[in-house]
């Protein structure tokens, strides 16, 4: 159900304003999985989303960008804040989604051939398209420390308050 419902998620990115939310909203679907069933129920989850995603949705930049990161990112995050020393995790973070970012976007274009000034949002010859891609990554970089903060601020809520009125609800556990 869990992977029914995260495809479906993803389905309204045939929208284009859809495109970088809704990949982000499905991988909290497997934030509350580590939650609730742990990291090897989640990877599952993750794997068959992304599997589904890549053959179903209309819109391949939205799958490849769930697939790339937004997918298993919130088991890393586990990983990494639960293992590591803090600074080290911080780090490893960012390479992960500077990495993940650039593999997508290549992918995009070789792969799936999509033209790269469409993708970068780029108007013909703009004077400015020299600096897209490092505008681009340093915008991306400022909405992955907010993503990444609103995910820790929605486990911090779900345990104090919705974790208890989920699992009554649900008789889970």
């Amino acid at each position: 159900m869990l992977v029914a419902l995260s495809v479906v998620l993803l389905i309204p990115t045939a929208l284009e304003i859809f495109v970088y939310a809704l990949p982000a909203f499905a991988g909290v679907i497997t934030l509350f999985c580590v939650i609730e069933m742990g990291k090897s129920w989640a990877l599952g989850v993750y794997a068959a989303t992304a599997i589904i995603g890549m053959l179903v949705l209309p819109n391949k930049e939205a799958a490849v960008l769930y697939t790339a990161f937004f997918g298993y990112y919130p088991i890393l995050k586990a990983i990494f804040e639960s293992k590591l020393p803090k600074g080290i995790g911080i780090i490893l973070k960012f390479a992960v989604f500077n990495v993940a970012v650039v593999i997508s976007y290549m992918l995009l274009v070789k792969v799936f051939g999509m033209p790269f000034n469409e993708l970068m949002g780029i108007d013909g010859d703009a004077w400015w398209a020299r600096f897209a891609i490092p505008v681009m990554l340093a915008l991306g970089n400022l909405v992955f420390i907010l993503f990444d903060f609103l995910l820790t601020r929605l486990v911090t809520v779900y345990l104090a308050v919705w974790q208890k009125k989920f699992h009554k609800m649900f008789r889970f556990k």
